[in-house]
């Protein structure tokens, strides 16, 4: 049996589809862009700057759902330009990294909803 787990904490979303949905042991999350959900407009700034307000996002929707971010066994990254490559792993890391880092994908894509620089999707477990 599956749950829709959704929290103000995180913006919500910009179409038909959750902000996560709970399966069990495992939540899997939307993507998360750049959007600050007291404010609802897209943080400026460069990768690093937007790459901090998703991570907060996700961190958000993790917690609403009774996750940590140690929880996330895997995340898929999406950034508009792979020259930020470097730039946007120091903000990840900070939030997804350590002993228990995650497997991960990340790749460069043409264009993301709202023209943000990143978005990022997890997928977490509890044990």
């Amino acid at each position: 049996m599956s749950e829709i787990i959704s929290t103000k904490n995180a913006p919500a979303a910009l179409g038909p589809y959750s902000q996560a949905v709970k399966v069990g042991n495992f939540l899997f999350t939307s993507g998360q862009i750049a959007i600050d959900p007291a404010t609802n407009t897209i943080v400026t700034g460069d990768v690093q700057v937007q790459a901090h307000q998703v991570c907060k996002n996700l961190v958000a929707v993790l917690k609403e759902a009774g996750f940590e971010a140690t929880d996330v066994i895997k995340t898929t990254c999406f950034i508009k330009n792979m020259n930020d490559f470097a730039a946007f792993n120091e903000v990840y890391g900070q939030y997804f990294g350590g002993e228990k880092a995650p497997a991960r994908s990340c790749v460069e894509v043409a264009r993301l909803p709202k023209d943000v620089l990143c978005e990022v999707e997890v997928i977490a477990s509890k044990d």
